[in-house]
This record gives structure tokens, sequence and C-alpha cells, in this order.
């Protein structure tokens, strides 16, 4: 057994577009979408940089996955723009009129340039005297699960996994999103507010970057599992610390700093990618 393959994922994907590699015979995961090469080499970087450079133009996710411990028992997940379509700060804020300044803001502390948690306080500050009724009408208007999210956790839960949602965003999202998902758990930061509207402040302590990687390593602690066996995936800054220290850390459209220090990264395809980096064949899919 190879001690990793390369996986490819995505419409009309052929074994024979690699035939050149020569990594051997392929494992169907599902025929026409997703199968795996075996790979030889220890060294698979360029081996990555000639598969990808096959298949530059062709909207596939390909990456090479460690065939050890291949099926996680923890799977980590961000919630906005990961499991769900929007973020959910970047949403409030257009119900009050100000989405350009706070997205603007939202942006570039995702892309690593501002520090997380000044960043949350000065977008919250700007809500201040929101009408919480603004909450619910958000999610009700703007949330939606992105896709592939409920067959990735409802496989992954059949097969003994456990699954957390733990997000940089509220605790009124993550609630109703872990719920609709199927996780087991969630984190998520308070917005505060005195009944009727939004303060403009944020309870604490806040839930960023490190808080993320710490509730990675108190699951793996409690669950008594080695790291190989988690599975972390996210799309901005504050993820990358819980992406280093998983097993199998993925970037999923995401920032570029992210998807430069992830191990993998789905750039095309839908959340059950996350599922076939595992080594799932689709027919073993659970319909969430």
């Amino acid at each position: 057994m190879s001690a990793f393959v390369l996986n490819v994922i995505g419409d009309d994907a052929a074994p024979e577009m690699f035939a050149s590699l020569a990594l051997g015979k392929p494992t169907i995961l599902s025929p026409g979408r997703a199968f795996d090469l075996p790979v030889a080499t220890q060294d698979s970087a360029p081996l990555l940089a000639a598969a990808r450079g096959f298949a530059e133009g062709l909207k596939l996710d390909i990456n090479v996955v460690a065939a050890a411990h291949r099926r996680k028992k923890l799977l980590i997940a961000d919630m906005d723009s990961t499991i769900i379509n929007v973020e959910c700060l970047d949403e409030l804020a257009d119900m009050a009129g100000l989405k350009p300044q706070i997205a603007a803001i939202t942006e570039r502390a995702m892309r690593g340039e501002l520090e997380f948690e000044a960043a949350l306080r000065e977008r919250v500050g700007m809500l201040k005297g929101l009408p919480i009724s603004a909450l619910e009408r958000t999610y009700a208007e703007r949330v939606r699960l992105n896709p592939g999210a409920r067959s990735l956790l409802a496989t992954m839960r059949a097969n003994g996994a456990h699954t957390m949602l733990v997000s940089g965003g509220f605790g009124f999202f993550t609630a109703k999103v872990a719920e609709a998902a199927g996780f087991h758990v969630e984190r998520g930061n308070t917005l505060l507010d005195d009944g009727v509207a939004l303060t403009g402040e944020v309870g604490t302590p806040i839930l960023g970057r490190e808080a993320k990687l710490q509730a990675l390593e108190d699951a793996a602690a409690n669950l008594k599992l080695d790291y190989a066996q988690t599975l972390a995936v996210g799309d901005g800054a504050n993820d990358l610390a819980m992406i280093e220290a998983a097993g199998l850390g993925v970037a999923y459209r995401a920032k570029p700093i992210v998807a430069a220090q992830a191990d993998a990264r789905i750039d095309h395809t839908d959340l059950t990618t996350l599922l076939y980096f595992q080594g799932y064949s689709a027919e073993a899919f659970v319909t969430g």
C-alpha cells in the first residue's frame, strides 16, 4: 500500500489524463467524478505540481493525501464561508446599511492583515443600535448551508466521527447552523444586546485563532485521538492554527495565506470532497 495517494475530484475527472505520471492503477471513488492514484515517492510536491499543471484550466481539485489514518475521527470546521455561504457579520452589516465598510474589514482580517480580535470588536461596534430582530432576519434570508455539508456530517457521524463547528462568528448563528448541518457541538462568540438592540459589544473571551486551536486540542485529548486522526477545514487566517495542527488541514475556497499552508485545498468542488479525501466512495455517502 502506498504511503500517499493523488486524489482527483471534479466533473469529467479521468485517470487517463495523468497516465504520463506512471502512478499505477486508479481506485475509482465515483465514476467520472473522483479517484485516487497511488504515490510511491515521499517527496510529492513535484508530482502534485505536475498533476495540477496537466489539469490547468479545468475545475478539478487535485491533492496528495496520506493513506495512513485516512478516515478521520474528529472533524472541526469553521462556519462562515465554509459550512455556510456567507459571512454573517457582513450580512448583519447589510441590514444596517454598512456592508461595504464592514465587509472591507472582514476581508482584511481573513487575509491575515488585521488582528482578529481587534477587527471583530471594531465591526461589532459599528452595529450598535441594530435591532436584535435583524439576526433572525439575516439567518432566514441570507444563510444557506454550502453544498455537501449535510452529507459530509451525516457520513462522518455514521462512521463514528465527532464533529465540531467552531466559529469566530456568533453563537446565535452557530447554534442554528450546527443543528441544520448535523454537528455534535458548536462554539461561537456572543453578541451583546439590551433586549432590544445590539450594544456594539462582544462577549469575552473572544473565540479567535488560538481558541479554535484549543478546541481541536481539547477534543483530541478528550477523545484520546492522535492528531493524525483529525481533520480541520476553514477559509480565513483565524483558521490557520487549527488547520496546521490537524492531521489533515483543508483550505476551503480560502484566502491565499490559508491555501498556501494547508495540507489540501478545495477550490472548485463541494464539501463532499472532504469525504473523498478520506477515501470514502460516493456509494458510502450518507444523505443528510
